[in-house]
């Protein structure tokens, strides 16, 4: 049996001091919930993952990641949540 190297960071430090590795990333076929959604922001600020393999790996639109991104750096992680998304959701007057 091989084992394939994994190429860039395996692990990265999170300011809380817990450890994320790339186990820890979601399956590609996963259902988007907010703690997984969360990770993968996670990964990639931190250098765990490109951005650009984030979105081929998972099928995300850049809109789609750049609203996650926004969430977790504005309002916070309870702003990716699906019941709570409108609560935080910035409307522009026309």
């Amino acid at each position: 049996m091989y084992v394939r190297k994994a190429t860039g960071r395996r692990t990265a430090t999170l300011p809380d001091g817990s450890i994320l590795t790339q186990a820890d990333l979601p399956a590609a076929d996963t259902r988007w919930v907010a703690r997984r959604k969360l990770t993968v922001v996670q990964a990639i600020r931190y250098g765990l993952i490109k951005r650009e393999d984030a979105i081929d790996r998972y099928q995300l639109t850049v809109e789609e990641l750049d609203a996650w991104t926004a969430a977790v750096q504005g309002p916070g992680p309870d702003a990716l949540k699906v019941t709570t998304i409108q609560k935080y959701r910035h409307t522009t007057a026309d």
